[in-house]
């Protein structure tokens, strides 16, 4: 007997076998949950929504090793590492040079001088509500209209939560030959005039 976890689409993610304690499933059930519709909304930002973020959320659940007992934070870690680097292994199959660090970047010339949501003046809950909440529509066109480097390095940093650092090494070693040459320093930058351009959408809906 299997069990499918679903979206928020009512779309089937993966299955896993049913364990012997229902406790331990019902703990299990709820971990892979969440996850499962964290991971989607991850992947369809990165990728686009359809077959293939349901794909690259099937693989990431599948790969992970989660216990009945496990920290779901670590258990989401683990799985948003996982989708992360096919997501970005994707993006190079499909064009090459999309994810090309931009050369002779200028320093956003606005108010935010740090790389955090707080400099826009968002907060992590003002943005899961902008994405899964009434704006969300909103903030899809915005993404959509981002080139794809930004908006890569705007999802994994604000969404998935990796910091400039740890964005800079998955974008070398999965982003393809064309993503060789990210730097810490770029993507902070790249994540800062993502920022920037963020808050003038909030302030352009809020109007």
């Amino acid at each position: 007997m299997v069990q499918a976890f679903k979206t928020t689409q009512d779309r089937s993610i993966t299955t896993l076998p049913i364990l012997e304690s229902d406790e331990a499933f019902d703990g299990l059930e709820e971990i892979f949950e969440q996850i499962a519709v964290g991971l989607y909304s991850l992947a369809s930002m990165l990728v686009g929504e359809g077959e293939e973020s349901m794909r690259l959320v099937e693989d990431a659940i599948a790969s992970a090793k989660v216990s009945p007992c496990a920290n779901p934070l670590e258990a989401r870690a683990s799985c948003q590492r996982t989708l992360g680097i096919a997501a970005l292994a994707m993006l190079a199959e499909r064009d090459a040079a999309s994810l090309t660090p931009p050369e002779g970047l200028a320093p956003a010339s606005v108010c935010i001088e740090e790389d955090d949501l707080a400099s826009a003046g968002i907060s992590n809950e003002e943005l899961e509500e902008m994405i899964s909440g009434q704006e969300r529509d909103h903030v899809r066109e915005w993404l959509a209209s981002l080139p794809t480097w930004m908006r890569t390095v705007f999802v994994l940093r604000s969404v998935a939560g990796f910091t400039a650092a740890e964005t800079t090494k998955l974008l070398q070693k999965h982003g393809g030959p064309k993503a060789a040459g990210w730097s810490a320093e770029v993507v902070r930058e790249v994540y800062r005039q993502g920022l920037c351009s963020l808050a003038s959408q909030v302030l352009r809906n809020r109007d």
